[in-house]
């Protein structure tokens, strides 16, 4: 994600500026030599927030205090769009109650968060003589999961492993 950049105390062209306080509150419509003074007097720096507007919106903050902000503000949004990954899930065939039902429980998490999720049931030594076994672990599985997802498509046998994808489904407005 490309940083943008932000003019700050003499950077700034323009003769006149509409000013701001820390918490965005207008101060007034100075020239851009009064807010400097301002700024210096209060040991703060000044940074255009929009060069477009007419005079242009300038805030005056601390200018690493602004960029800690606005970082904080760019992670909030990107930890909004969450989703549309594929998450991979592992077992063998013989796995324990307790891992199973971990394994369950973080798969229905991903599938919440609009994640798909691929099921890899790995086969050791001998295990692979006996496939039966995996797909009844990925029938228990699906089961567990019938509510929050679908499977796309047949489960796979590649190598000594047993791969399949679950899809989240998407709720309508009346079962919400």
């Amino acid at each position: 994600m490309a940083q943008k950049y932000y003019r700050i105390n003499h950077q700034i062209t323009a003769p006149t500026i509409r000013l701001l306080d820390r918490e965005g509150k207008q101060i007034d419509v100075l020239s851009l030599q009064d807010a400097l003074k301002l700024a210096h007097d209060n040991e703060l720096d000044l940074v255009e927030i929009s060069g477009n507007a007419k005079p242009p919106v300038v805030k005056m903050i601390e200018y690493s205090k602004f960029k800690y902000q606005e970082a904080k503000k760019a992670k909030a949004e990107k930890k909004g769009t969450k989703g549309g990954e594929t998450k991979e899930v592992q077992m063998t065939p013989f796995i324990g109650q307790g891992d199973y039902d971990t394994r369950v429980k973080k798969s229905k998490d991903f599938l919440a968060t609009g994640n798909k999720v691929k099921l890899s049931i790995k086969f050791h030594g001998r295990q692979i003589q006996k496939p039966e076994f995996g797909y009844q672990l990925i029938e228990r599985f699906t089961n567990d999961l019938a509510e929050l997802s679908t499977t796309e498509g047949a489960a796979k046998l590649i190598g000594k492993r047993l791969l399949v994808t679950f899809t989240p489904v998407k709720k309508t407005k009346k079962e919400l």
